[in-house]
């Protein structure tokens, strides 16, 4: 079975080469990203850009991936339409709302609940901030949670759609930090996780290690910006 490759961009990027070959961008911030190495300032191609929420270090890189590329969009209606108005064309015709489902290049990809603020970098609503569950070609299920903090309903996503990767924040501060992520792993049912929204500023405290003493049993994968992993 073709396995799934997963690079880390620095920050809550990432991009996700599928089995069947589809390259994912999910919450693109390339330029400016103190994190993203020079290497990956410049993709080759985006198949699917995907985004969590509006806010700059999540969307600073889709407009751009959009006018080069012309993949195909997923993310909340309202931010669909806000980054069509910005130049990445096509955009509104990948707006979907929590709970719902859409296909792209046989990827399915599930909008789920996030507790966080979204607003565009110009102050638009863009609707409610959102996790990701990525449904890829051979089965295996991938759940970025976004910017969040933990809640109880996390225990919901793992009944619903039982990921088998996690992506959680757990830089503290704007989102979970360690402790928070740890239960959130316990309510995910989760034995692997990979961290991310860590270490790009300094209010971003939260560490893999503090987070791996937490969380005895699950495999925190600490994976280096611009390193590539197989799934």
């Amino acid at each position: 079975m073709s396995t799934v490759s997963l690079t880390w961009l620095g920050h809550a990027s990432f991009r996700v080469d599928s089995p069947g070959g589809t390259r994912v961008y999910i919450d693109p911030w390339l330029e400016g990203n103190p994190r993203c190495p020079e290497s990956e300032l410049e993709p080759e191609r985006c198949d699917i850009v995907a985004v969590t929420h509006a806010h700059f270090d999540h969307v600073a890189s889709a407009v751009e991936l959009g006018r080069r590329f012309s993949p195909a969009l997923v993310a909340m209606v309202e931010l669909a339409a806000w980054l069509e108005k910005q130049g990445f064309k096509g955009a509104s015709s990948g707006g979907l709302n929590k709970g719902g489902t859409v296909e792209v290049a046989g990827i399915r990809f599930t909008l789920v609940n996030a507790f966080h603020s979204s607003a565009t970098p110009d102050g638009t609503y863009a609707g409610e901030p959102a996790g990701i569950v990525m449904e890829l070609e051979n089965g295996f299920r991938l759940y970025h949670a976004g910017d969040t903090c933990v809640f109880g309903d996390m225990q919901l996503i793992g009944r619903i759609y039982r990921p088998d990767v996690a992506i959680l924040p757990i830089g503290d501060h704007y989102t979970m930090g360690p402790r928070e992520a740890a239960v959130a792993l316990e309510l995910l049912g989760v034995t692997r996780c990979i961290p991310c929204h860590w270490g790009t500023f300094p209010l971003l405290t939260g560490t893999p290690s503090a987070l791996r003493e937490l969380a005895p049993g699950v495999d925190i994968i600490d994976v280096e910006p611009g390193r590539t992993i197989e799934l």
